[in-house]
Formats: C-alpha cells, sequence, structure tokens
C-alpha cells in the first residue's frame, strides 16, 4: 500500500512538533534538531517538518512505496505521460536512504516517489555523488535538477 509524502518547511521546529503532535495525538517518529516526521496510518500519510533555513510553507509532496517495483512502476507512468523524472538510486535525504524519482507537474508543484530501505545519521545531501547520470552539482537530497528546480535551501 502507498502512502501520501508531505513536507513542510517550519520556522520554528519545536514550536511546529507541539502543534503536529496534538493535531495527531501522536509523538513524531523520528525528532533531530532540524527535522521531525510522523507516520501515520490514520490518515495513511508520510508527514515531515523541516526547520532549514526556507520560506514556510509546503516544500514538496510525494508517495511513499513499499518496493522497488512499485517506484519503477510510478517512475514509468510518470514518462509516459511525457514528463521528465530525476531519478536517485541509494540517495540519503530526510534521515533516510531511499532511491527516488522527482518531478515537476504542470503547476510546477514538486513531487518525489521514494523507496526507503534504511535509516540515515544525517539529514543529508549528496551533492558530491553523480546519481541516475546527473551531472553532481544536481546530484541533491531534494532532487534538483534544470526540470526539477530547487526548494530554496538547496
Amino acid at each position: 500500500m502507498k502512502r501520501i509524502h508531505l513536507h513542510v518547511s517550519v520556522p520554528d521546529l519545536a514550536q511546529s512538533i507541539q502543534f503536529y503532535a496534538t493535531l495527531f495525538g501522536a509523538e513524531p517518529t523520528v525528532a533531530k534538531d532540524d527535522y521531525a516526521k510522523w507516520m501515520l496510518e490514520d490518515p495513511r500519510v508520510n508527514f515531515a517538518i523541516s526547520e532549514r533555513g526556507v520560506a514556510a510553507g509546503v516544500d514538496h509532496v510525494g508517495i511513499q512505496v513499499e518496493t522497488p517495483s512499485e517506484l519503477g512502476e510510478l517512475a514509468d507512468r510518470l514518462k509516459a505521460a511525457g514528463s521528465r523524472t530525476f531519478d536517485q538510486a541509494a540517495t540519503t535525504c530526510c534521515y533516510a536512504k531511499s532511491d527516488k524519482s522527482w518531478v515537476s507537474d504542470p503547476a510546477g508543484v514538486r513531487w518525489e516517489t521514494f523507496y526507503t530501505f534504511g535509516e540515515a545519521v544525517t539529514y543529508g545531501e549528496d551533492a558530491a555523488e553523480t546519481v541516475a547520470g546527473a551531472p553532481a552539482e544536481a546530484a541533491t537530497c531534494c532532487g534538483t535538477t534544470p526540470d526539477v528546480p530547487a526548494a530554496p535551501r538547496c
């Protein structure tokens, strides 16, 4: 079963954690100095917030999948629709290790589809690596390419 993902940039992480913990009736499943995440079952959502020096608001949305084949299926659908994706293999982002496919919708909203296969001790930005044939400077945690514009923090 897939899970919707929402990532929101916030100006005050502690205040936002308190607000969302009250709203969701649960403490975050991951809490770091600059990031928190809830893996909720009702509604089934991966909701993340971060305080990383960007304007407050929705950073990106996505769909988290449970298998690599589901990730391939979603990426194939996007490509079949004529969208150019930016694929990342074995990237570290948001304190997790994942394979990802990024795209911008017609309105410019950044979407990621991803399969997570492990935890990481850092928030992560893999700018020093080449990912899926992209230039090293484009291979970042937040899926930045010329076709998938960067969030301000990237």
